[in-house]
């Protein structure tokens, strides 16, 4: 279930903002500089980065000013940095916070720097992820990007704005997925119109606050991807932790950007590390799991026949349903495929009851799904898992009809005594799998 969303005053402005998790830490996200704290439980890589960070503190997300469900700006007339600094307090204060952890990501990092040197009474301890103190190159600062790079982006907004444009620049190794570009192009046009995008980028690419960087005096942690990416090279993470004092910093590989995009457990380590002082026990890298693939009946034509607006929001409400069935059965989400999910149980019976109701939930919405469930060891690689197992559970789920939850003996024989019941479905090749493989459907 999504927080309730709230909002601030400050002034005649209203901040739309929500809480997660509990404290303290109160941890206080300011990833990046458009966002919308309702639309951004449909994106299951954002909603996953935050539900990470609650299991250690309390989150407390808000729309800047200008941005998401906050009151618009002119956008020829954006505030300057220190009245989003104050909106960050009124938001602070709403919820009742002395303190955060002021967590920032990219552009955000303008602010949060600015944050921490001018209230480090309100500010307990600094992370900047990717960030920068300044975006553009000077003669004194050739770590920035090039007015080339810059004009390339202003024409793709233009021309891609609300269609997966950041993903490009940001986000590379997940920009040719289509179904997640399907799903942060709606974020994006739900989190900023265009007009807003390219006027908030223009400002961001006149900040600087690299005078300021010696003020900052709170704890500070600074993780820096160090793959190639002209559009936010990796040299400015170096340079802040070398001119904030005492600053810990972190290099990771990948040329992400975004900070949900990537290996994100290794950022969130990192942050709780820093955060409490516990590093995550390490996970073994191969687990028993059961595997559960699904995938949408005639999806392509779905889509034609709907129109992009309505298909999409059909696809966020086949997000709703899978996520809350996921949580209800005790699975997990590891990442889209096409337009169906990949997740893992600890049970089989479990996995079982849990892609019923998934169905059930689906066909509620008009759609049909179907399924396919094994069982067997995964190795665990970051965000995603690999293995033997997880070829058997797309194979299976290939083969399955229309509203059909097709298992592996391996699921069947592990079930015994839980009164479920199955049909035969015969042997069949697997492709790239050894032997044939007895299949049945669970009657359920």
């Amino acid at each position: 279930m999504a927080p309730e969303t709230n909002y601030a005053r400050i002034g005649d402005v209203h901040l739309a903002y929500q809480v997660l998790g509990e404290g303290p830490p109160d941890l206080l996200p300011l990833d990046n500089w458009v966002s919308h704290v309702e639309a951004q439980w449909e994106f299951p890589p954002l909603a996953d980065f935050r539900e990470r960070l609650a299991s250690f503190g309390r989150v407390v997300m808000f729309d800047k000013r200008g941005s998401g469900l906050s009151d618009p700006v002119p956008t020829a007339e954006l505030p300057l940095l220190e009245t989003w600094i104050d909106d960050s307090v009124a938001v602070l204060d709403a919820v009742g916070s002395e303190k955060a952890v002021v967590i920032a990501n990219m552009g955000g990092g303008l602010i949060a720097t600015t944050f921490a040197a001018a209230r480090p009474d309100r500010v307990s301890s600094l992370v900047l992820v990717d960030s920068a103190a300044r975006w553009m190159q000077t003669p004194d600062y050739p770590t920035g990007k090039s007015p080339e790079t810059l004009l390339a982006e202003l024409e793709a907004i233009d021309a891609r704005a609300g269609h997966g444009a950041l993903l490009d620049f940001f986000a590379p190794s997940v920009a040719g997925d289509d179904l997640m570009r399907r799903e942060w192009s709606h974020y994006e046009r739900q989190a900023a119109s265009p007009g807003s995008m390219k006027a908030i980028i223009r400002f961001l690419h006149q900040g600087d606050v690299r005078d300021i960087l010696p003020a900052i005096r709170v704890p500070t942690l600074v993780i820096s991807r160090t793959g190639d990416n002209s559009h936010l090279p990796p040299g400015n993470g170096r340079y802040l932790a070398e001119h904030i004092a005492g600053a810990k910093y972190v290099e990771l590989p990948g040329s992400d950007r975004l900070i949900w995009a990537g290996d994100l457990n290794a950022i969130v380590d990192e942050i709780q590390d820093f955060v409490t002082g516990v590093r995550p026990s390490p996970t073994h890298n191969r687990v028993l799991a059961t595997v559960l693939f699904t995938d949408i009946v005639g999806s392509t034509s779905l889509a034609a026949t709907m129109g992009d607006e309505r298909w999409r929001a059909l696809l966020a409400e086949h997000h709703r349903v899978v996520r809350r069935n996921l949580a209800r059965f005790g699975g997990r989400q590891i990442k889209t495929v096409g337009d169906g999910i990949l997740a893992t149980f600890d049970g089989p019976a479990r996995a079982l009851r849990g892609a019923a109701a998934i169905r059930d939930g689906l066909g509620e919405l008009g759609l049909q799904i179907r399924a396919g469930l094994h069982t067997g060891e995964i190795e665990l690689q970051d965000n995603d898992i690999a293995g033997l197992a997880v070829h058997i559970g797309a194979r299976i789920s290939a083969l399955a009809g229309a509203r059909e939850i097709l298992v592996s003996s391996t699921v069947r024989d592990l079930v015994v005594g839980s009164g479920l019941m199955f049909k035969d479905r015969g042997r069949h090749e697997l492709k790239g799998v050894p032997g044939a493989w007895q299949l049945y459907a669970v009657d359920l």
